[in-house]
């Protein structure tokens, strides 16, 4: 049984948006008064349920300055930001911006105006293509696209600004996240989505046309890209628990936020065929720009630092749980 907590002020970014949304909901059970900064561009109002929503942009300086200076926030969740690897190579001055220069800004602000903790949304782009798999934390920072490389510097200016003040942090690189809340309160509801699960569920639904394969010539034992999936469940208790660490005093850390094994494409679509008892028409298209053959976490250190431990680590039962929020 977790020990009861005491009642924090968070702000959480990006916080109407998919994976901002479930950390919502995981704070406002835990009795947090939680605060949501949100442009709704990719987000939704009802997604943050009981949670305070301020519609603001993190471009906006002046009103991020403004809203941090006049509340006494306990801890940030910075979790806004822009997220497709093959839309970053289209438009990378979009994603520095959005994922590089903005986190600066909040960070900077954090520092100056007290806030003792920050848990950082990034991701297991910043490995690029890794040498050793599972992929230790330790492994060397190579992206081969700009949202890694974008998550990276936004990574070091937080290291760099903590550094030189009180600031503590926590950053959380995710893995592929997947699923929706068990509790169907929220779900994967981002407008033009290129998430496996997500995409095949519309197809089943009649949504899309057809499943597209983005390469199957990797080299995998079936030829498609594999990765760790993990429940966004899990994810968003992931960062309730790196709170506990920071405002208890404990020390900054970076930690995979992964279950430490993989599936490939293939894999996934025979899961969405299981759960749906439906056939997905299959097409095989070329590979995407910026996409490894193989992301999977070493997941030890979460689970030793956090004592996380997850509650979802099967892949029918994530992509289950996001079938019955498509439905």
């Amino acid at each position: 049984m977790e020990a009861a907590r005491p009642r924090l002020s968070i702000l959480v970014t990006g916080g109407a948006g998919y994976i901002g949304s479930h950390v919502v909901h995981h704070l406002l059970d835990a009795g947090h008064a939680v605060v949501v900064l949100d442009n709704l561009y990719s987000g939704h109002r009802w997604a943050v349920g009981t949670a305070e929503l301020v519609e603001a942009d993190l471009a906006d300086a002046e009103r991020l300055r403004a809203l941090l200076e006049s509340r006494t926030f306990d801890a940030v969740v910075h979790c806004a930001g822009h997220i497709w690897v093959g839309e970053s190579v289209r438009l990378p001055a979009m994603y520095y911006r959005n994922n590089a220069a903005n986190a600066f800004w909040l960070f900077e602000l954090c520092a100056r105006t007290g806030v003792g903790a920050v848990v950082f949304s990034s991701t297991a782009a910043v490995y690029g293509e890794p040498e050793i798999v599972p992929i230790d934390e330790t492994a060397p920072l190579r992206p081969i696209n700009p949202y890694g490389a974008s998550k990276m510097m936004a990574e070091r200016a937080l290291v760099d600004i903590a550094a030189a003040s009180a600031l503590r942090y926590a950053i959380l690189r995710y893995f592929n996240v997947a699923g929706a809340d068990p509790r169907l309160r929220v779900g994967e509801a981002t407008p033009d989505n290129a998430h496996i699960v997500k995409v095949a569920l519309e197809t089943v639904l009649g949504l899309r046309p057809d499943m597209r394969i983005n390469g199957a010539d990797y080299p995998t034992p079936d030829g498609t890209c594999i990765r760790d999936y993990v429940h966004v469940d899990d994810l968003a208790r992931a960062h309730l628990l790196a709170l506990d660490r920071l405002t208890a005093g404990g020390s900054s850390v970076v930690l995979n936020c992964g279950y430490g094994h993989g599936f490939s494409v293939r894999e996934v679509l025979a899961a969405v065929e299981r759960v749906t008892g439906a056939r997905l028409p299959v097409t095989i298209g070329p590979r995407r720009p910026g996409d490894p053959p193989q992301l999977v976490a070493r997941a030890d250190r979460i689970r030793e630092i956090l004592g996380w431990r997850p509650r979802h680590d099967d892949l029918d039962r994530i992509v289950e749980t996001a079938w019955r929020w498509e439905q």
